[in-house]
């Protein structure tokens, strides 16, 4: 009983070839092998824009961001004790990108469809790379000490401040630097930018929005944005972040995969929200090329001039 249950949730069989009739799921498949070539060839554009967004988030990291003024009646509110990361930094792009890449991949070899998987992918890394850069052009210009900055400007305890009543730090400099790129946080603005594209993925694969009440679905919709948000509620637990940098980080993040997902795919509650705008369309082509040829055929025939090979 509780497997039919669990199967009602979900596409059958037929049904998961994307609710369409077999013969034409079988004469539009399109693999890797058949199509990947031309299909990176006619986006190499965007893969190499997408180089360039890596290389100014390379320069976004390593510059210096704007020193604020922090006075002493501001530091009440950053004397909070330093911890180290609950999630560390090594782990926001095995959860963000490649958790998510190796579900597209699942979903390729139960369908074949080369479209699926190369927008899958270009439009995750687009969600999270542009989310990256715009979140360290905002931290570098801003400039917002976290809330541990206390003990990353004076580790020793005694504080120091010149005649205007700005911080003289003599802390390590990198972890002072560190120490002002609180705004917007970086964690919560991946996390949303990549787990947020991995949920509207999910959405339409399973059918969530089809009208016929199977609320469970649900519960697969929402465990990936459930997980970013555990991860950004950890940046307020750890001291790293205010909480307006994990909200500011999160609305941030998740703004861009809805644009993202929407340059390759249809909305999820849409009738073909299980498939990208470009599969639709090779199967349109594949189709009006089909009902030009039959006629041909056929006059041909009737004609007597059909060679068998």
């Amino acid at each position: 009983m509780a497997w039919r249950f669990l199967s009602s949730l979900f596409p059958s069989a037929r049904e998961w070839q994307w609710g369409l009739p077999l013969t034409q799921v079988e004469s539009g498949r399109h693999t890797i092998r058949s199509h990947g070539a031309s299909l990176a060839k006619d986006h190499r554009h965007d893969w190499l824009i997408l180089l360039l967004l890596i290389v100014i988030e390379i320069v976004l990291y390593v510059i210096h961001p704007f020193y604020r003024f922090v006075g002493k009646d501001m530091m009440t509110d950053l004397k909070y004790p330093m911890k180290d990361n609950t999630v560390p930094v090594w782990a926001v792009p095995m959860y963000a990108v490649l958790l998510p890449i190796a579900i597209f991949l699942v979903f390729y070899i139960c369908r074949r469809d080369v479209y699926d998987l190369h927008h899958g992918i270009l439009g995750l890394l687009y969600s999270v790379l542009i989310t990256a850069v715009i979140t360290d052009a905002i931290k570098n210009a801003t400039g917002r000490p976290r809330p541990d900055f206390f003990w990353r400007c004076f580790p020793d305890g005694m504080e120091a401040y010149d005649k205007l009543g700005d911080v003289i730090c003599h802390g390590k400099d990198s972890v002072i630097r560190e120490g002002h790129k609180s705004f917007p946080s970086g964690h919560s603005s991946a996390s949303f930018a990549g787990l947020g594209f991995l949920s509207l993925y999910l959405t339409g694969k399973i059918k969530a929005f089809d009208r016929k009440g199977h609320v469970a679905k649900l519960c697969i919709v929402f465990l990936p944005l459930l997980a970013a948000s555990l991860v950004a509620v950890s940046r307020v637990d750890d001291y790293w972040h205010h909480w307006q940098d994990v909200f500011a980080g999160g609305l941030l993040g998740l703004t861009v995969a809805i644009f993202c997902y929407h340059q390759f795919f249809p909305p999820p509650y849409d009738d073909e929200g299980w498939g990208p705008y470009a599969y639709f369309r090779a199967i349109g082509e594949s189709s009006q090329a089909n009902s030009t040829t039959a006629p041909m055929v056929e006059a041909q025939a009737m004609n007597g001039q059909v060679v068998l090979r």
